[in-house]
């Protein structure tokens, strides 16, 4: 005997709530190409002369803030550490991703083997890992030259010899480069603040959403 009409529809409902809940955390399906919604403002780059690879820009303060991801970017947020530093930085990632709607994900690092954990990220297929603890530095600066195709964004430290595909956001007081180098500025935990870590992340996302890589992006004017 067939079903009464209501049990269908019942079950073609939850069927439905099940399938719904299920695709929008799948990143196995294909998305379009992320872009950048709105543009930079003056003075984040002088268009007429781009960063050379390497090179380190200072932007206008709030000239990223026109600049929003499009509907469906797919994060990775990566971090290491239980530092206040690190705790601001993964604070500012996760309200960004919030605000703008952001598909975000996390990897904590494991402490004894972080190669594995940024492998698991890199795994996860995401259009951009967001870094976020010094511990990451040295083990970033290890892998991220094999993956190219993958773009990496570090917020308060970067790397010492960056690859096009990894930019970093830093200022005075966040500009460690791994151990045993130096950097450009004394280590200062108190200048993780609420609202320099916001911006970080705001701006090398603008950065990247715009093809401004393998830079660094310097925000002393803060």
């Amino acid at each position: 005997m067939r079903p009464p009409f209501r049990a269908v529809a019942t079950l073609a409902a939850v069927a439905a709530l099940v399938t719904g809940c299920g695709s929008g955390d799948d990143w196995s399906r294909p998305h379009p190409k992320p872009s950048a919604i709105g543009t930079l403002g003056p003075g984040f780059v002088d268009p007429s002369a781009p960063p050379a690879p390497e090179a380190t820009v200072t932007p206008r303060p709030g000239s990223w803030t026109g600049v929003h991801p499009s509907k469906g970017y797919r994060v990775v947020l990566l971090t290491a550490g239980d530092d206040s530093p690190t705790k601001a930085l993964v604070t500012a990632v996760r309200d960004w991703a919030e605000e703008e709607d952001v598909d975000l994900k996390t990897v904590t690092a494991d402490p004894h083997d972080p190669v594995t954990s940024i492998t698991k990220a890199l795994g996860m297929a995401p259009d951009l890992i967001v870094s976020a603890g010094n511990d990451l530095i040295d083990p970033l600066a290890l892998v991220a030259p094999s993956h190219l195709s993958q773009q990496i964004l570090v917020v308060g430290a970067e790397l010492a010899e960056p690859t096009h595909n990894v930019t970093s956001v830093d200022w005075s007081g966040a500009s460690f480069r791994g151990e045993g180098l130096g950097a450009s500025s004394t280590y200062d935990p108190t200048s993780f603040t609420g609202e320099r870590c916001a911006a970080a992340i705001r701006a090398g996302v603008a950065a990247v959403l715009n093809d401004l890589t393998g830079i660094v992006v310097w925000l002393d004017q803060l």
